[in-house]
């Protein structure tokens, strides 16, 4: 019998690509996940009843434990960006992942994969840094074999970053972005389901790896870089942090008022905090490199997912190129 791999938040936006590998390398993998009837597009992954959502809720030891049973190996790709309902900082990024390396280490898994977040940090000025590296300890303390993973922003044709950007780029000649100056190494999304699979597959030495793209550049050179992509002008506005942190609060206000039924899926106050600081590999820390990855550069990716986001979409080179053409005389 083929080997299982238990993937919680498979489905998500990096665990999706994690399931499709794993399949591919034929285990068979099991995606937890909150609402299974809502990750169905991950069975065609596989052969008929080789990938399978079950329903999870990491909060929860049983749900865990069940999701868990005759796992081999298990990879918890579980992370919020916004706190809503039950689902806190504390909760899903500290106590789950404690809970899932707790109950892997009773159940006697194998390999553990954690997936992370650059900026981890328990003295950090945002909730979410503090809780992910309350995450990596409690992880750590369990599971000491375990691989985490510490990605930069990741990008890819699912991501909430240049799509949302490209996006906004479409209502107006003004792109406002907060923390303009802060540095990013965006990361392919493949390259970090690789290296997740690399942990999975005894392939990485247990331990911290920042994964990081090839390319550093500032919030503001990303939003160049992505209006050149969809061929746009337009002038990226840096909005004083000061001014954030006001518009931030209002926002979250709403989320608060609303009882949650109004989501802020714009700018939460944890998240002006967090776009303060550079997010990129540390020079001492292990990385693609310590796992035989060669990192995917952005220009090799970015166009074959932001061209929708062009004047004529998928026409736009196209028009481009018949405005070359020299007219009959």
């Amino acid at each position: 019998m083929s080997r299982l791999v238990t993937i919680y938040g498979g489905s998500g936006f990096v665990g999706r690509y994690i399931a499709r590998r794993m399949a591919k390398a034929g285990w068979r993998v099991r995606v937890a996940v909150r609402r299974p009837n809502e990750a169905l597009f991950v069975r065609p992954y596989g052969v008929v009843g080789q990938v399978e959502p079950v329903p999870c809720n990491i909060r929860d030891d049983a749900s865990v434990r069940a999701a868990m049973e005759g796992a081999d190996a298990v990879v918890n790709c579980v992370g919020i960006l916004n706190e809503i309902g039950r689902n806190r900082f504390a909760a899903v990024q500290a106590e789950g992942a404690g809970r899932v390396a707790r109950i892997a280490a009773e159940e006697g898994v194998a390999r553990l994969v954690h997936v992370s977040a650059i900026g981890a940090d328990p003295q950090g000025a945002s909730d979410y840094a503090r809780t992910k590296a309350l995450g990596e300890a409690a992880v750590t303390e369990a599971f000491p074999g375990a691989v985490i993973l510490r990605p930069s922003v990741i990008f890819g044709t699912e991501d909430q970053f240049f799509n949302r950007f490209a996006g906004m780029a479409r209502l107006g000649p003004i792109l406002p972005v907060v923390g303009a100056g802060t540095r990013f190494q965006p990361v392919y999304v493949d390259d970090v389901a690789q290296a997740a699979v690399a942990g999975v597959l005894g392939r990485a030495a247990p331990g911290v790896y920042e994964l990081g793209g090839p390319d550093v550049e500032t919030f503001r050179a990303l939003m160049g870089r992505m209006l050149a992509v969809i061929g746009r002008r337009r002038l990226v506005a840096n909005i004083p942090f000061w001014v954030a942190r006001i518009m931030a609060f209002g926002l979250d206000m709403v989320q608060a008022v609303s009882g949650g039924l109004i989501e802020n899926k714009m700018l939460t106050r944890d998240q002006v905090r967090n776009l303060a600081l550079d997010n990129v590999v540390a020079d001492d820390a292990k990385g693609f490199a310590d796992l035989g990855i060669e990192p995917t550069p952005m220009a090799s990716v970015l166009p074959e997912y932001l061209w929708r986001f062009r004047p004529s979409g998928q026409y736009f080179t196209i028009k481009a190129s018949a405005k070359n053409l020299r007219k009959p005389s």
